[in-house]
């Protein structure tokens, strides 16, 4: 059983892996979207201002711009809100950083300043799961103008012309609202059911099987999270959480799924047209499943300590290594260390790997694209539009591919204050990203997460104790529709909670071994307890009750 007491000893290093690293993946379905979007939100306020000839101001202005890039797969009435909250982040993050430079020329202290609000932009981007770009643009702004020449006076006129930019982002990524209203919550649904459709397809019990399985309950989970944003009732809404349940349903039971079916659902949300009927009882909830773990909490701030510890030690000391090497522009160094952290180190080393290679191979777009840039301001906006349009339709696919077209962007913006030599530019971004990669990856070896264990043991008696709940009302006469669907909700929410954290916890280093027998075992008496309370609930065929009693007590 997976109650069976683990062996605690201390294992060897977490292997580093390389193979596969800068593969790249399918693009995201949406990655127009948000690439559109920059485009949208960046082009007219640097028109404006290239018309002004205050070229000059075109950082703060992309610094409300670059807002676009957040909330694109959320609800248009949870990313409103959204928005809104990322726009003040980013004025709070650039007024915070224009006040420091205004009041201290001192480098060190400059840096101080830029690796604390780093830090605090990682936790509060992973506490909120605010989603990609994440922390790191929010970092970039902030970072970028602690070394821009201020003076108090200047402050009030910067920030507004960003507030004013961030307005326009809002109403840019607003704006697809008005042709599909439920667009998001429809690719999200259609997502989970072809992820289940896609496990339901598979066969037998190894590792790929369990990977897919896994992806499946993500996406359940994310559609989930999707419907629950959007608080105000509709058919749709009720429509679409039907389909999530099917999906669901389908990954805890796939022998007796129908892919095909799940696959036409999937493909019908595509568009305004009506949302399929899923054919399902009357559970006795008014909720998509688990809403009560879904909702944001502020308690998963206690395991992203050591996220904050990480950033702010290495992105201090990635800074200080840049002053000592005298080279000028010390944030390049600390925004590198920022992007590197991941929830545990073997990801953090994946993402180590991708920023360099990317940032070099950058580095060398940027000397082919700066003759163009060169050639007057409309051809310097023009490349760094185009560069924001290349980053977002290429990051998807993976990290260092993003970064090809976001380091040259970002040795374009320094043109726009003057006239800069190129290859100093080159050797410098170069320079910058080694030391930030390999002093930011230094800190997070030695800053580890040394409770990632606990919380194994936490999440798989939280799952051991869902299952016994849903089993003891299994072996009820009548449990009651409403008791029972919680008690599935509750399994089903446990099981995903299980499988993310022991994934965050198996890439971590210098730990005491993890229980991943008594974590698969879970795992597979967890789902079939959740298939006999979906057959009990009428949402799968009947079976002899015997073998389902023998499935929920397993």
């Amino acid at each position: 059983m997976s109650s069976a007491p683990a062996h605690h000893v201390t294992r060897p290093v977490t292997r580093l892996p390389l193979a596969g690293v800068l593969r790249p993946g399918r693009p995201s379905e949406i990655w127009f979207k948000p690439a559109l979007s920059v485009v949208a939100a960046m082009a007219p306020p640097a028109f404006t201002l290239l018309a002004l000839g205050r070229l000059d101001l075109v950082m703060y202005a992309m610094a409300g711009s670059l807002c676009a890039l957040y909330a694109h797969n959320r609800p248009y009435a949870a990313r409103a809100v959204v928005l809104v909250w990322v726009v003040l982040g980013m004025l709070g993050g650039l007024g915070a950083a224009l006040v420091a430079a205004s009041l201290t020329g001192s480098a060190v202290v400059l840096v101080t300043v830029g690796a604390l609000l780093a830090a605090a932009q990682k936790v509060l981007c992973d506490a909120t799961r605010i989603g990609p770009p994440g922390n790191v643009v929010l970092t970039f702004v902030s970072s970028a103008s602690l070394f821009a020449p201020q003076t108090l006076g200047q402050v009030p006129g910067h920030l507004a012309l960003a507030a004013g930019t961030g307005a326009w982002a809002w109403l840019v990524c607003m704006a697809p609202a008005l042709l599909r209203p439920h667009g998001p919550e429809r690719r999200a649904t259609a997502a989970a059911l072809k992820a289940a459709a896609g496990y339901a397809g598979t066969a037998g019990t190894g590792e790929d099987h369990a990977r897919v399985r896994a992806a499946g309950c993500a996406a359940v989970q994310a559609a989930r999270q999707s419907l629950l944003s959007t608080h105000a009732p509709s058919r749709t809404r009720r429509a679409l959480e039907r389909l999530v349940v099917r999906a669901e349903v389908a990954l805890a039971a796939p022998a007796e799924a129908d892919a095909g079916r799940l696959r036409a659902w999937a493909g019908s949300l595509r568009g305004n047209g009506p949302v399929p009927e899923a054919g399902l009882p009357d559970t006795g909830a008014d909720e998509p499943l688990g809403v009560a773990a879904l909702r944001p909490s502020w308690a998963r701030l206690g395991p992203l300590t050591p996220l904050a510890v990480r950033t702010a030690l290495g992105c201090a000391l990635a800074g200080y290594a840049s002053l000592a090497l005298g080279i000028g522009r010390p944030y390049w160094a600390l925004v590198t260390a920022a992007s590197l952290y991941q929830a545990n180190i073997t990801l953090t080393w994946s993402r180590t790997v991708q920023r360099v290679v990317g940032n070099v191979v950058g580095v060398l777009v940027f000397l082919a694209v700066v003759p163009l840039a060169q050639l007057g301001p409309v051809a310097l906006v023009l490349c760094c539009l185009a560069c924001s349009f290349g980053a977002e339709a290429l990051i998807s696919r993976n990290y260092w591919l993003g970064s090809v077209c976001v380091t040259p962007m970002a040795l374009l913006i320094t043109e726009f204050a003057g006239h800069q030599e190129p290859r100093t530019l080159m050797t410098e971004r170069v320079v910058d990203t080694v030391v930030g990669a390999l002093v930011g990856f230094v800190a997070a070896v030695a800053v580890t997460d040394r409770r990632a264990g606990d919380r194994v043991e936490h999440a798989l008696t939280a799952a051991d104790r869902a299952r016994e709940q849903a089993a003891r009302l299994l072996a009820e006469p009548d449990p009651g529709a409403g008791a029972l669907e919680t008690a599935r909700r509750g399994l089903a929410v446990a099981l995903a909670d299980l499988r993310a954290t022991a994934d965050a916890a198996a890439g971590e280093w210098w730990q005491r071994a993890l229980p991943q027998e008594r974590v698969v075992l879970a795992e597979q008496c967890g789902h079939r307890t959740l298939a006999a309370t979906a057959r009990r609930q009428g949402l799968l065929p009947d079976r002899d009750p015997a073998t389902e009693s023998e499935d929920a007590r397993s």
